[in-house]
């Protein structure tokens, strides 16, 4: 059985569209199954920009199923890594909802920052969720086991081992400074603990706090998060 949104004899005119190309702007015709197609203009090969993946960012039989993908969907496989990653840290904590919601609440601050400064979000995502597990030996050995079953590249796994590890050692006073992914963690952390003092407390003596933050970005979160408890 073919998935209806699949088959052509549904589709309707909104199925086929044009995309300008990223690299000379010039409009390339897309179906809607369309995986990538390449510009007729300068040659260069880009994804689909309507179509949702899906499974097909992890599943084996991706390029089986809709042809070779472009190097474009390449960062796509590890920013969607953290989805599964957040899954099974958060069955790994059961029930204990605090710690999974302040998780929640510092991958969403990492993302954030990440994505403004540059950073592999993929990676620091599922670093934040892998560091809140328990210990730090701990948390680097259900990373070394985890991510390769949830099928993360071994670049992937290594790179998230090495910011757990470089996390871990600043922690324990070990470690030199920070990089800047490891910045972006720890900055989240602290932004998830902001909001819930701001719940809890209020921001009264949290002025500094901004200047206690590694990114630029997380400064800038902070500075407005304070300024919205103060304006209520």
């Amino acid at each position: 059985m073919k998935c209806p949104g699949q088959d052509s004899q549904y589709w309707n005119a909104s199925a086929i569209f044009e995309a300008a190309c990223p690299k000379c702007g010039a409009p390339v015709e897309f179906y809607k199954d369309d995986a990538s197609r390449r510009c007729p203009a300068c040659g260069h090969r880009f994804v689909n920009p309507k179509k949702d993946f899906g499974c097909a960012a992890y599943c084996q039989f991706a390029e089986q199923c809709l042809g070779t993908l472009p190097e474009d969907f390449a960062g796509a496989r590890d920013a969607l890594l953290k989805d599964k990653v957040a899954v099974e840290v958060k069955r790994l904590l059961r029930g204990d909802f605090a710690r999974i919601g302040a998780l929640a609440r510092a991958a969403r601050h990492a993302e954030t920052i990440a994505i403004a400064e540059k950073s592999n979000v993929g990676v620091v995502i599922c670093s934040v969720f892998l560091q809140g597990i328990g210990q730090d030996a701990a948390n680097q050995g259900v990373a070394a086991e985890l991510l390769p079953k949830l099928g993360a590249k071994a670049e992937v796994t290594e790179q998230v081992l090495a910011l757990l590890a470089e996390d871990a050692a600043r922690d324990n006073g070990s470690g030199n400074d920070v990089g800047s992914s490891a910045a972006i963690l720890d900055d989240a952390r602290r932004l998830a603990r902001l909001e819930e003092t701001l719940k809890k407390q209020g921001g009264a003596g949290m002025e500094t706090f901004p200047e206690q933050l590694r990114t630029a970005t997380g400064r800038e979160i902070a500075s407005r998060l304070l300024a919205e408890r103060a304006g209520k």
